[in-house]
């Protein structure tokens, strides 16, 4: 039998986790082998962007190509995967810290890919935090990802996280899609790429049952990185969005006037929420305010041209954009 693809890559970008990388890795051999008859072979490949290759000896029966990338940030590590890639027919992307739900994950994403024709398949995260999260990080649903829990598979998408992504590789070799540099410390470098390649004419499409499970780590547990992580997700979208406008500095101008606009209004309004639930007493009200302020101030900070660190050993900090810079995101 012919296999439906000649080679694919599976790419793992990491970051001082060897902890987790090695729980990643020692989990896809069965993944692997469930999905072999799709494709003759699948390499694995991991991209540290710290140079830890100490995990690779923990790998298992995993044959693993390590590589070492010394740009920082999380746009550069994806670029380096497409480029160590390129004879490649799919490059599938997972997380360091995430694990496949099911051995079928790599089998139902390229089923989904092979049925549809598309550019790009992306699956579902479900969080797993080991012992729970604090009870006002549930209630501010902090963590939830309800957005697309209604859709089925093969329901086309207009955007994808990378966490959880399938790309055919001659799309993006047609498009010429690369992972925005600038975007590599604050997140959003995943949503304007496969925006990009959506703008191209891509087929992108949702598979339900390739699920991936994102294990928490202790540090991202609290309410300050959440709070941080809601602030930064902001920025960064309220960046993408003026990119996506185009070169046009009215369109620029009116995203920027309208995230300035959004932002204000979520600043209202969760002080309001956070007013009930002092007076109430309500969790939610209380948890819920707070996460409508960190987003109104994360949309201010995008419409004025700053990013806010989500990556690395500064989370939280953030960046001013040069003039020049602004210009284009």
């Amino acid at each position: 039998m012919i296999s439906a693809y000649p080679r694919v890559v599976i790419a793992i970008p990491t970051y001082r986790r060897p902890h987790d990388l090695t729980r990643l890795l020692t989990a896809l051999p069965p993944v692997i082998e469930r999905a072999s008859g799709l494709c003759a072979s699948v390499d694995v490949l991991v991209i540290d962007n710290a140079g830890d290759a100490a995990a690779i000896a923990d790998a298992g029966d995993v044959p693993v190509r390590y590589v070492r990338e010394v740009r920082r940030g999380l746009a550069a590590v994806r670029n380096r995967a497409l480029d160590e890639a390129a004879d490649a027919d799919i490059l599938v992307f997972i997380d360091d810290d995430e694990t496949p739900a099911e051995e079928s994950w790599l089998e139902r994403l390229l089923a989904a890919q092979q049925s549809s024709g598309a550019g790009v398949v992306a699956g579902p995260v479900r969080t797993v935090v080991p012992g729970g999260l604090d009870r006002w990080i549930v209630a501010g649903g902090f963590y939830a990802r309800a957005h697309r829990q209604g859709l089925r598979t093969l329901d086309p998408i207009g955007s994808a996280a990378s966490n959880n992504l399938l790309l055919r590789l001659a799309d993006v070799r047609r498009v010429g899609a690369r992972f925005d540099e600038r975007f590599g410390r604050s997140g959003g470098e995943d949503s304007l790429f496969t925006s990009q390649l959506r703008a191209a004419g891509v087929l992108m499409v949702w598979c339900a049952d390739a699920v991936v499970l994102d294990h928490l780590p202790a540090e991202r547990r609290t309410r300050e990185y959440a709070l941080a992580r809601s602030r930064g997700m902001a920025a960064a979208g309220t960046r993408v969005t003026a990119v996506l406008a185009g070169p046009s500095r009215a369109r620029r101008g009116y995203v920027r006037a309208s995230a300035a606009a959004i932002g204000s209004t979520r600043l209202v309004v969760g002080a309001l929420r956070r007013i009930v639930g002092w007076l109430t007493g309500s969790t939610r009200s209380d948890a819920r305010g707070a996460r409508d302020i960190a987003r109104g101030l994360g949309a201010w900070e995008g419409a004025v041209g700053r990013s806010r660190h989500l990556y690395g050993d500064d989370i939280g900090s953030t960046e001013s954009m040069s003039s020049e810079r602004q210009g284009a995101a």
